[in-house]
């Protein structure tokens, strides 16, 4: 029998190639693009994505609704400079965090959302879950684009982060098709992108920096403005040392808190309205003429007024009030050009004048007046005085998120922020019902801080099940609860027998109890002996706690000059 011989080996034969999916391409991809955190719930078709981002080293947190997940992506943009991602399955989730794009686009956030899509191929078909999904992110976002095969998801994830954090930082879309998430490649052929570098720091032009200090040394009644783009942009150590190299009186915008501490000599925030509307010259630093600030207008502002402006966006400049020096670019940056120009060229605002005094007698008086209300301990207790309580606990660098029409506006006068980007409330979108997934957010870029929520009732309610995302993975979060049973208002008894006023809810509801339900401790206080200890209990505890109290349901804020809103 003839022996049989091997057959003859094909030395240039490929082994196989192994493969990779479109869900594992695109968390490798965000991954190297500076992509840290993602928020989301799953489903199909984006499942296989969070798991994938788990297994890159993405941090994954698993929300109880899209619009939480989506608020949590863009206070991570802000926190962080990076954009925080949101993960969404198709059609009614992906339309829940459109809340998310729209709260990003206004505030100046970079984030992107991920939003699972029908396959490709079952386009106009009525597939399940089918929806325009582009063309509604469209209105919110820098960027929005559909990935054409898995091939290209690289260079589409390094663009939209790209997009997000240079120019004037803002929200991203990319809709991902399940056969795009489901399919494969092999995966020598996949090509990366390097990461985007972080985004260029412009400069403004050397003769604005010198006609802004001019226009300073000429006014009489000097004011800067700190917005939450120098927060944004890390200006900190340069707008500290402008104030103190110039000693010009400061006044800082709700989340530009913090850039240079509340306690500091040169803030004025207590007499906030005769500083803007006596002011003859102001200086913004990353802050916008928009409804935060009167749109500049009278009678919150005066007529004359002469605006010196530091933003990132050309379109920014000349906004509702004329700017006499536009200075265009990265408010560090920029802030740094005028330090420069300083040191060559010293100049301080006159340490006496009738400007620092009326300003000093008026924050005394302001500061009087609050105080009064602080400490009237009766029962039922009214704002002041939970608020002052809280602020007498809360650590110094604690960050405190806050929500809730008078909870929220009486707590920036009451609660300081020393360390920059360490307030975050309804911004310039004025959302409701962003505390709760910006308290996730806070509790996870910053692990070794105290986070501490302040929530009216109405504003928990958006989202209060987010507690049991915070007792899953045991953030250290405190949630205070200031509980006046309504929207602005409540009253503390209901009748039956009439119609509900609108604005009220369930009379003294026990929302501690929801915490409990997850394992957190919850605590509830209706009078001022119990709240001092309720707190601390609560602030000391390492995982989420809770604390529901009861105040006046008529309270509200000191009266006002003017109504909050201009008209």
């Amino acid at each position: 029998m003839a022996q049989v011989k091997d057959a003859p080996v094909d030395s240039e034969k490929e082994a196989p190639q192994t493969k990779i999916s479109g869900a594992n391409i695109i968390a490798r991809c965000l991954k190297e693009q500076g992509v840290e955190y993602m928020f989301g719930i799953v489903g199909i078709p984006v499942m296989d994505i969070a798991a994938s981002a788990q297994r890159e080293g993405i941090r994954y947190i698993g929300c109880r609704n899209e619009q939480a997940a989506s608020y949590a992506a863009g206070a991570v943009g802000y926190m962080t400079g990076r954009p925080g991602a949101c993960l969404a399955v198709s059609g009614p989730g992906m339309i829940h965090a459109i809340a998310g794009l729209a709260n990003a686009w206004s505030n100046g956030w970079p984030m992107i959302l991920l939003g699972g899509a029908n396959d490709s191929f079952q386009n106009g078909m009525g597939a399940f879950q089918e929806t325009p999904q582009v063309e509604a992110a469209r209105p919110f976002v820098k960027y929005a684009a559909r990935p054409d095969s898995i091939e290209r998801l690289p260079y589409y994830i390094e663009q939209a982060v790209r997009t997000s954090i240079y120019g004037r930082p803002g929200a991203v879309y990319l809709d991902l098709p399940g056969d795009i998430i489901f399919g494969s490649m092999a995966e020598a052929e996949v090509e990366s992108p390097a990461r985007c570098a972080d985004a260029p720091k412009s400069l403004a032009d050397p003769d604005a920096i010198r006609a802004a200090l001019k226009a300073l040394k000429s006014a009489k009644r000097p004011l800067v403005v700190v917005g939450k783009g120098a927060a944004y942009a890390r200006a900190e150590d340069e707008v500290r040392s402008f104030l103190e190299q110039t000693q010009l009186p400061f006044l800082p915008t709700p989340m530009g808190k913090g850039v240079v501490p509340d306690d500091h000599e040169l803030s004025i925030a207590p007499a906030r309205s005769l500083a803007i509307g006596e002011a003859d010259v102001i200086l913004l630093i990353g802050a916008r003429l928009n409804w935060i600030l009167h749109f500049g207008k009278p009678p919150r502002f005066d007529k004359d007024v002469r605006i010196l402006q530091i933003d990132i966006e050309p379109e920014e400049i000349s906004t509702n009030v004329p700017a006499e020096v536009a200075m265009v670019g990265d408010a560090k940056s920029i802030v740094g050009q005028l330090n420069a120009e300083l040191k060559s060229s010293p100049w301080a605002f006159p340490a006496e004048n009738d400007w620092r005094a009326a300003l000093a007698a008026k924050c005394k008086e302001n500061v009087a007046s609050t105080e009064a209300m602080m400490d009237d301990d009766s029962t039922p207790m009214g704002y002041y005085y939970v608020l002052r309580e809280i602020r007498d606990q809360i650590p110094r660098d604690a960050m405190i998120v806050s929500e809730g029409a008078n909870t929220m506006d009486i707590g920036r006068t009451v609660l300081p922020n020393f360390e920059p980007r360490s307030r975050l409330d309804a911004g310039s979108f004025g959302t409701m019902g962003v505390g709760m997934g910006f308290a996730l957010a806070a509790a996870l870029v910053h692990p070794d801080r105290k986070v501490v929520a302040v929530e009216g009732d109405a504003a928990f309610g958006f989202s209060g099940l987010e507690v049991e995302v915070a007792c899953r993975y045991q953030l250290p979060i405190t949630f205070i609860i200031i509980n006046n049973n309504g929207i602005g208002g409540g009253i503390s008894k209901l009748d039956p027998a009439r119609d509900i006023p609108v604005g009220v809810y369930t009379v003294n509801a026990r929302y501690e109890r929801v915490i409990e339900a997850f394992g957190g401790k919850g605590y509830y206080v209706t009078t001022p002996s119990e709240l001092g200890p309720a707190l601390k209990s609560a602030l000391a505890e390492p995982g989420p706690t809770l604390v529901n109290i009861m105040i006046d349901p008529k309270a509200q804020r000191r009266p006002q000059k003017f109504q909050w809103l201009t008209r």
